[in-house]
């Protein structure tokens, strides 16, 4: 009796290439790519358009950060966690101490780095700098400082009047200087 060849059996996989595109324009569509949107950081002027009014050295409150990532803070070491404070005190002065402001709508904060400066030491001045701002602000309109913050976010005529008050006794006055070249790190 003669062996009988068994026929192999195969599986059909002609649409397996239209299934993987499908499923390919699928997840394309479907996924949502996070656009990293960078710092919110005012540019500033054009170089023929500067304001060349004279400041009073003690209406400007200096931060000077280093390559190493040391801090100056009014030409003494400083430390982060202490800026808010720092700058609460500067804005609040009112011309009682006369090394500090004169009045908070001369004050101007002045952050000055290195070249080698890293960006999470420049990150969290700015960030304690901007906390400095927000509780005397909020404290000006008696309100707390997380309150404060959904105020300026609102759209209502009260909250924008609110925030309006606030930002005109306490205007948000960042200098940020060119880094100089250090040439270290």
């Amino acid at each position: 009796m003669a062996k009988k060849e068994r026929k192999l059996t195969e599986i059909n996989a002609s649409s397996m290439a239209d299934i993987a595109f499908l499923l390919l324009i699928f997840f394309l569509v479907t996924t949502t790519i996070a656009s990293d949107k960078g710092l919110t950081v005012q540019l500033p002027p054009k170089k023929d358009v500067q304001d060349t009014k004279e400041i009073n050295e003690r209406n400007i409150f200096k931060i000077l950060i280093n390559s190493y990532d040391r801090m100056l803070v009014e030409d003494e070491l400083g430390e982060v966690g202490k800026i808010k404070d720092q700058v609460k005190e500067f804005l609040t002065n009112e011309g009682k101490n006369p090394k500090s402001s004169e009045s908070p709508d001369k004050a101007i904060v002045s952050i000055k780095t290195d070249r080698g400066t890293s960006y999470e030491r420049y990150i969290k001045v700015m960030d304690e700098v901007k906390k400095g701002y927000t509780e005397v602000r909020a404290a000006y309109v008696g309100v707390s400082p997380e309150k404060f913050l959904e105020v300026a976010a609102a759209k209502t005529p009260e909250d924008k009047a609110l925030y309006d008050k606030a930002k005109e006794k306490y205007p948000y006055q960042v200098s940020d200087a060119e880094p100089t070249n250090t040439g270290t790190k």
